[in-house]
């Protein structure tokens, strides 16, 4: 075997001498013809250095090949250990950062859903606080929005089902007020006294266009929430006046034996004017408030022998005369229902009744329509009440 790798060895040998043979190279200098030769030792010599200078070049090139790859970001660069620790911290805070937005932006909207869905409740059934419907709702930043775009879906979902609700809810919010408006009117109040114009809430700030589908959502949304803010606001107002109006029946068993206007005077004979009506019925019969109030007198007065007047707010206020015991005091506040006098035949009677009256700035109006009904918003049919004269009375007319 050594014999054949010898001779392979001096056949490879034999084969490099053929390539580098004795040269003769002739060039011509300017004057003469020059002739020189290269041995094959000194060819070979020559290719060697060649051979190392390529591989060193070749060699160079492919190290600037990797950097520009490396800072171009195709490939990356070997990191250090120090320099993988920061890169991993740094995708780990932009991971937290993710997280928190994605949490803000889920509470901002559940707040959202919660604090609409509180004022569609309170268009419905009138009961809400004024003041946690009046906050202002929670911004949302459109980056951290689209971050969480998958997390709030399912809100987002909810909340376009309430703007559908919260125009309903308008509608049915504006139905009601021109109900309670006409209702009013036809009590022969003017609704002014009750309702007041609602104020938008402040706002303002730098336009800035919405360009996206959401944005715009969004805002017809905000639009719709603000505009059933409005019309509850509104509607509130008038029904939070109109708890002035007399609607409950001053006695349990409602009969008339003298009506409200000009009638023949018991004790003289004469025509003069009734303030009020006369309800008739036994002795210490209970008599109620039939609106929220503060009593304003609690005395014996005049004709009216013992009194309650109940000053009920814008410029309403019932009287109770004639009563036999009088349960309640002066600057106290009483309740729609709530018991204040026993029923009696006290100052300027025939018998035991009790004299009720209803006063606008002063002045008294006819208590049968607040007394036909016992929902004050209902008009009362235009009717002739037919009267029994047994027990009747009031001060004498002016």
């Amino acid at each position: 075997m050594s014999k054949i790798s010898v001779a392979s060895a001096a056949n490879l040998i034999a084969r490099f001498r053929t390539y580098f043979t004795t040269r003769d190279v002739i060039f011509h200098d300017g004057r003469d013809l020059r002739r020189f030769s290269i041995g094959g030792r000194t060819q070979a010599l020559m290719a060697g250095v060649a051979g190392i200078t390529l591989c060193f070049s070749a060699y160079g090139v492919a190290q600037a090949a990797v950097g520009a790859v490396a800072l171009s970001g195709i490939v990356d660069a070997p990191l250090s250990p120090e320099a993988k620790v920061a890169q991993m911290q740094a995708r780990v805070t932009k991971m937290q950062a993710d997280v928190a937005a994605i949490k803000t932006v889920a509470e901002a909207h559940a707040a959202r859903v919660e604090q609409r869905q509180a004022l569609i409740s309170a268009v419905m059934t009138g009961k809400a606080d004024p003041r946690a419907l009046s906050m202002a709702a929670p911004t949302i930043d459109p980056a951290d929005a689209k971050v969480a775009a998958d997390v709030i879906k399912p809100l987002q979902q909810v909340e376009a089902r309430q703007v559908t609700l919260a125009v309903k809810a308008r509608h049915a919010a504006e139905q009601r007020y021109a109900m309670t408006i006409q209702h009013v009117r036809r009590l022969g109040i003017a609704p002014e006294r009750f309702a007041s114009r609602a104020k938008m809430p402040a706002m303002g700030g730098p336009f800035e266009a919405a360009d996206s589908a959401e944005a715009s959502a969004e805002t017809r949304a905000d639009l719709q929430f603000r505009s059933l803010f409005m019309t509850w606001k509104k509607l509130d107002s008038l029904e939070q006046g109109v708890i002035a109006i007399p609607s409950a029946q001053p006695v349990e068993h409602l009969s008339f034996t003298s009506n409200y206007g000009v009638r023949s005077d018991p004790f003289r004979g004469t025509a003069a004017m009734h303030a009020g009506v006369d309800i008739p019925g036994p002795l210490g019969t209970p008599v109620y408030a039939t609106a929220d109030g503060i009593i304003g007198r609690a005395e014996r007065s005049g004709g009216y022998g013992n009194l309650v007047e109940i000053n009920h707010g814008k410029g309403i206020q019932t009287r109770y005369g004639h009563l036999s015991k009088i349960l309640v005091t002066a600057n106290t506040r009483v309740k729609r229902g709530q018991l204040i006098a026993l029923m009696g035949s006290t100052g300027r009677s025939t018998g035991s009744h009790l004299h009720y009256e209803v006063r606008i700035d002063g002045h008294a109006v006819n208590p049968i329509p607040f007394l036909q009904t016992a929902d004050y918003l209902q008009t009362v049919q235009d009717r002739a009440v037919k009267l029994t004269p047994t027990s009747i009375g009031g001060p004498a007319g002016q």
